[in-house]
C-alpha cells in the first residue's frame, strides 16, 4: 500500500512539474518574442533642424503615431555636430537600450573612415533601410553649361578652374556624391576643387557667383527651380524621378555617364540591441514602409522606396564601406 502511494505521489509529482516548467517556457518564450516598448521613444536626428536626417526622423515619427504602427510615443530630437558624429556618440552612450534610435545615412560610413568620428555602421545595430534619395548637381541659371557632359568636358581641361560647393566636409557625402560621377566622366577627381559650406549659404554663394556648381540633395534644389535662379545638370538617380519639376531633371545615366549614388536613409540603435527588440523594429518599419502615408511622404519628397532589414542592411553597408574607401583612397582622404 505504501509502495503504491509513493508511486502515485511521484506520478502527481512529475505531471505538476512537466506543466510548470511547460508552462514557465511558454511564457517566456511568448515573452521573448513579443517585445514591445513599455515607454516613449527618443528618435535621434544627428544634425540641425531641416535637413534630410531631421526630415525623415521626423516624418517617420509622424506617421508611426498617427497610423498607430507603434502605439508609443515617438519624440525626435536634434543633435547636430560632427557630421552627424555628436549624435552617434550620444546614442552609443546607450548601449543596449531599445529606446534610443537614430537616422542615418551614407555619412556614417564617409565620416570615420576619413578620421572625423571614432563611431561607424559596425558600432551599431542596424535595424531597417526606408528610403533612397539622390543627388544633385546644380548651376545659376545663366551659366554656360546645359548639361553634365559640357561641365565636365571644362573640368577635364582644367579641374581646378571650376569650384564645387557642398554642405558637407570634404570626403563626406556631397563631396563623395560629385567625386563619384566626376570620376566616371573621366574627370582626375584629385585635382577636383571642393569648398566645404558648413554654414548653409552655398546656394548663395552659387548665386553671387563665388562658386560654379552646387552638390546638394534632390529636394533642396525643386524651389529655386520653380524660381528660375538655378539649373539642375544631372541628378544620380538610376532613372528619372516622379513629380512635378524632378521628372524634368536627367540622369547622369541619360547623359552616357554610367555611375549613380545613392542617399540611403536608415535607421539604427545602439550596439547590442537584443534579438527580440530588432525583430519588434523590422517589422514595423516594414509596415511603415508599405503604408500609403509613407508611401504620400516618398511622393512629397522624391524619395524611393529603398528597405532592408536589419541583416540585409548591415551587408549593404559593408559592401558600402569597401567601395568609399576605394574612392577616399584616390583622394588620399581615408585615415
Amino acid at each position: 500500500m505504501k509502495k503504491l502511494l509513493f508511486v502515485f505521489i511521484l506520478f502527481c509529482f512529475v505531471l505538476v512539474t512537466t506543466a510548470c516548467a511547460s508552462e514557465s517556457k511558454e511564457t517566456s518564450g511568448t515573452d521573448e518574442k513579443n517585445w514591445e516598448p513599455e515607454k516613449p521613444i527618443e528618435l535621434v536626428a544627428p544634425a540641425g533642424a531641416g535637413g534630410g536626417w531631421d526630415t525623415t526622423a521626423r516624418m517617420a515619427a509622424k506617421v508611426f503615431n498617427e497610423t498607430g504602427i507603434i502605439e508609443q510615443d515617438i519624440g525626435v530630437v536634434n543633435k547636430p555636430g560632427g557630421g552627424g558624429a555628436v549624435g552617434w556618440a550620444y546614442v552609443a552612450g546607450h548601449d543596449a537600450s531599445p529606446y534610443n534610435l537614430f537616422v542615418a545615412s551614407p555619412p556614417i560610413v564617409l565620416i570615420p573612415l576619413n578620421g572625423q568620428s571614432e563611431y561607424g555602421h559596425e558600432d551599431f545595430t542596424p535595424l531597417a533601410n526606408m528610403i533612397a534619395d539622390y543627388a544633385a548637381f546644380a548651376v545659376a541659371k545663366d551659366a554656360k553649361w546645359d548639361n553634365l557632359n559640357e561641365l565636365f568636358e571644362d573640368m577635364k581641361k582644367d579641374p581646378e578652374s571650376i569650384t564645387v560647393v557642398g554642405t558637407s566636409s570634404p570626403g563626406s557625402m556631397d563631396h563623395i556624391q560629385f567625386v563619384q560621377i566626376a570620376k566616371a566622366a573621366g574627370v582626375d577627381i584629385s585635382k577636383i576643387k571642393y569648398v566645404s559650406d558648413q554654414d548653409g549659404v552655398g546656394l548663395t554663394q552659387l548665386l553671387n557667383g563665388s562658386v560654379d556648381v552646387f552638390s546638394t540633395g534632390v529636394s533642396e534644389t525643386v524651389e529655386q527651380v520653380k524660381a528660375g535662379t538655378i539649373k539642375v545638370l544631372g541628378v544620380t538617380a538610376e532613372e528619372r524621378l516622379e513629380g512635378e519639376v524632378l521628372e524634368d531633371f536627367p540622369t547622369a545615366k541619360e547623359q552616357g555617364i554610367d555611375a549613380t549614388f545613392v542617399n540611403w536613409r536608415g535607421f539604427f540603435g545602439p550596439p547590442n540591441m537584443d534579438e527580440n527588440a530588432i525583430k519588434y523594429y523590422e517589422e514595423k518599419f516594414k509596415k511603415l514602409s508599405e503604408s500609403e502615408e509613407f508611401a504620400e511622404i516618398r511622393k512629397q519628397y522624391g524619395w524611393d522606396e529603398m528597405y532592408m532589414n536589419s541583416e540585409e542592411y548591415k551587408t549593404f553597408l559593408d559592401k558600402q564601406k569597401e567601395e568609399i574607401k576605394t574612392l577616399l583612397d584616390e583622394l588620399n582622404l581615408s585615415k
